[in-house]
């Protein structure tokens, strides 16, 4: 990429940066009030729907890419539909942070966006799974992907509980994916990349603790939802689409926490779309641990991520999986250290 090119890609994410930041502003200035309860970790009224700001920034940067930037388009049907579904869902969780709806009207949205994804044709079509080799997934990658979607959405949309959390992960997740599909000449993963990094940038700094505003599940659904049909069409990056894993890799730190919680809830016979405290992330706060040292430590975990989705690329395709276990590794040093703070302070998952 040319020296000029990547100056004006700068110069554009920064405008829509600054759009993101404006966009904040005005939520915090006419407020939609997030009041404390037992299960917030908040003490007074704080405006939410701060995501509004990063949903205007992506949706404006894809409308320049839609009207001037060939080489970044999907066909027209695939960049449409999902550029639209994630807009009215949007639109639905707005609502939500307005009035609080049912968990079973908010899935329903989700749901929606996801099928008109699948409809547009972002499918998992093959995947290279250990031993097996090449796999052709027919129907069942319909699934696959119907079920990524709305598992990804929804894990971003829980683990935002904890001042800058998401934002930082999703800001340092974002501009890793968006380097690695430059490296690989993936223009629309970049181009989105770089858009939903930009909205989280003008975002970030009003939800550092203490948050004077949150991103509310306008913002934390469309980022999950961006970010899990990004992974479908960072699969494109080779014939066998592994390179499916790499945003996964990158939110493997949301992911395993919304997953540690989400199996240990089913184990432990609690109905699971309960509201709750019990997260990893929350319990360690609950536990002592700062929430800005939780943001940090889990922007921390997507640094190292990072790094191992860079090595993921230059990897032969039977060894890319195994970039997974160091991750994964780190994940269960944190799960344990969180329980045995856990132990010492007398605390219990309720």
């Amino acid at each position: 990429m040319q020296i000029t090119a990547i100056l004006t890609h700068l110069g554009f994410a920064l405008f829509l940066a600054l759009v993101s930041a404006g966009c904040v502003v005005l939520m915090i200035r006419f407020p939609i009030l997030d009041h404390p309860d037992a299960r917030k970790a908040h003490l007074h009224p704080t405006p939410k729907g701060g995501g509004v700001g990063v949903v205007v920034a992506f949706m404006i940067g894809m409308l320049a890419l839609f009207v001037i930037a060939d080489i970044a388009r999907l066909v027209p049907l695939q960049f449409l539909g999902v550029i639209l579904a994630a807009l009215v869902m949007a639109g639905v969780a707005l609502a939500d942070d307005a009035r609080d709806f049912r968990f079973v009207v908010k899935l329903a949205a989700q749901a929606g966006a996801a099928v008109v994804a699948v409809a547009s044709g972002l499918v998992l079509e093959r995947l290279a799974v250990p031993v097996l080799g090449e796999v052709q997934l027919g129907w069942f990658g319909v699934g696959l992907t119907l079920f990524w979607i709305l598992g990804c959405t929804n894990a971003v949309n829980f683990m935002d509980g904890s001042d800058a959390l998401v934002a930082s992960v999703m800001l340092v997740a974002s501009l890793a994916l968006a380097l690695i599909s430059a490296s690989e000449g993936a223009w629309f993963v970049y181009a989105a990349s770089l858009f939903l990094a930009a909205g989280f940038a003008g975002f970030l700094p009003f939800n550092l603790p203490p948050a004077r505003i949150f991103m509310g599940d306008v913002g934390s659904q469309f980022a999950g939802f961006v970010m899990a049909v990004l992974a479908v069409a960072a699969a494109r990056f080779d014939a066998t689409q592994i390179s499916f894993l790499i945003v996964p890799l990158l939110l493997l730190g949301l992911l395993f926490d919304a997953g540690f919680t989400l199996l240990r809830r089913a184990l432990a016979g609690e109905r699971v779309s309960t509201p709750h405290r019990t997260h990893l992330y929350q319990m360690a706060v609950r536990a002592g641990v700062q929430p800005a040292h939780v943001a940090a430590i889990h922007a921390g975990f997507t640094v190292f991520h990072a790094i191992l989705a860079a090595v993921f690329i230059q990897l032969a395709p039977a060894w890319k999986p195994a970039v997974l276990l160091p991750a994964l590794a780190v994940q269960l040093l944190w799960a344990a250290w969180v329980l045995a703070r856990m132990r010492a302070r007398g605390l219990a998952f309720q």
